[in-house]
């Protein structure tokens, strides 16, 4: 898909407002209605008494819960009781979680410096997987793609964050920027744009559970659809990203009546 902003396209705050390059994404097929209900799942989560004084312990737990699911979506399923006893080492995991854990300091750098940020997360996802040198280093097929991307992360949009952070994550998953745990990647971007852009800022849901419930084999499909340019690929997967989002927020339900359950 070409992104629909030009690189340097982002509008300095206080600059009068054009018209909004992302709107168009809102009159494709169904990308209303299920950002619409994405909303709907994360404020019924927000709403949950746990959240006055005790989100963080639904935050730990949903970045332990993200990691797995993001980790399995690359073909790598653990039993989270394992992860949770810290008995397992597969590179893939591991690099799964410190991403996981590492998101919270990157959540203000990421609306500034995404470029920042990429390399960051591909530092703590791949550590264990790519020589040090192959770090936090797009190959240079990316770079174009890569500037289109950008003023989308720092751009204000007014479209719904989740579609925002569709479009990032679809982005990053199809330009596969830096050729080891891309999907690690951009999974934990499109969450960072999800929290950054106040849908869920206490990063209480769970939308990495969201993607894995609704199967590995159909995330490549919609994320096929989607690098294929067409708006009716575009759509879907948009759309998908959305039940992703809403299965996710249940998620994080389940996940603060457990808490109050003890």
């Amino acid at each position: 898909m070409t992104i629909p902003v030009r690189p340097g396209a982002a509008r300095p705050a206080g600059r009068p407002a054009g018209p909004d390059p992302l709107a168009p994404l809102l009159d494709l097929p169904g990308v209303r209605e299920a950002a619409d209900a994405a909303r709907a799942g994360i404020d019924r989560l927000l709403a949950h008494r746990l959240m006055r004084n005790r989100s963080a312990e639904v935050s730990t737990e949903s970045a332990l819960r993200g990691a797995r699911a993001s980790a399995a979506l690359e073909g790598v399923d653990v039993p989270l009781a394992d992860l949770r006893a810290g008995s397992v080492d597969d590179p893939v995991v591991q690099g799964s979680l410190r991403v996981s854990v590492g998101l919270g300091s990157m959540v203000d750098t990421w609306a500034r410096a995404p470029g920042q940020v990429l390399a960051r997360l591909h530092v703590l996802a791949a550590a264990d997987l790519v020589d040090r040198d192959a770090l936090g280093r797009p190959a240079p097929h990316a770079g174009a793609r890569l500037g289109g991307l950008f003023p989308v992360v720092t751009g204000t949009s007014t479209v719904p964050a989740v579609l925002v952070a569709g479009l990032v994550h679809g982005e990053l998953a199809a330009l596969a920027p830096f050729g080891t745990a891309d999907g690690v990647v951009a999974r934990a971007a499109g969450r960072l744009t999800v929290t950054g852009r106040g849908l869920d800022p206490k990063a209480v849901s769970v939308p990495e559970v969201g993607f894995a419930e609704l199967g590995a084999e159909e995330y490549r499909a919609r994320l096929t659809g989607y690098a294929s340019g067409g708006p009716e690929g575009v759509a879907a997967w948009l759309v998908h990203c959305c039940r992703a989002t809403e299965l996710g927020a249940r998620e994080g339900l389940a996940i603060a009546e457990a808490i109050l359950r003890g």
